[in-house]
């Protein structure tokens, strides 16, 4: 069958823009909390793989080693996480969530729910259902293209997002 490569364009930038939307309406949520996006994405990452390298947190975020440090130190300074030395390698720090950073991340999940059950309001149930099938397979397919192997991050599952 062949498609509209204009449709398939036009698909494509409505995932960006209700993706970018989201994180908006997520940002607005979360001001009160008094956290940027940037911290409440590694508070995200870290709530489901504790842990973690600081190289697979920069890869897992798309940002440098070099950004990624700097957050941290921030983050670090406010509580939020520790960074431990890895023991089996020596050049590697893990990223781990302290007690602060897990009540931020239970503060927000208990906002991001508000936000979600706003946004998924007006979409019936199979529709999602639907649309979260048609989403899957577009990624699977993308991590053929890739080579096949998922990159840090990609496996997340959709309903484990903070």
């Amino acid at each position: 069958m062949t498609r509209d490569l204009n449709t398939g364009l036009r698909f494509g930038f409505l995932i960006h823009d209700v993706s970018r939307l989201r994180r908006v309406a997520v940002d607005r949520a979360l001001k009160p909390l008094g956290i940027t996006r940037a911290q409440w994405w590694v508070l995200a990452f870290l709530s489901r793989r504790d842990g973690m390298t600081q190289t697979a947190l920069a890869a897992d975020l798309d940002l440098t080693k070099v950004a990624v440090g700097g957050l941290l130190d921030r983050m670090e300074a406010s509580g939020f996480v520790e960074r431990r030395a890895d023991q089996s390698d020596g050049r590697a720090r893990r990223v781990c969530l302290t007690r602060a950073g897990a009540r931020m991340v239970t503060a927000i999940r208990e906002s991001v729910e508000t936000v979600e059950l706003d946004i998924l309001s007006r979409v019936p149930d199979e529709a999602l259902m639907q649309a979260t099938e048609t989403l899957r397979t577009l990624k699977e397919t993308l991590l053929e293209i890739l080579g096949g192997e998922p990159e840090a991050g990609t496996t997340v599952e959709i309903e484990n997002l903070a």
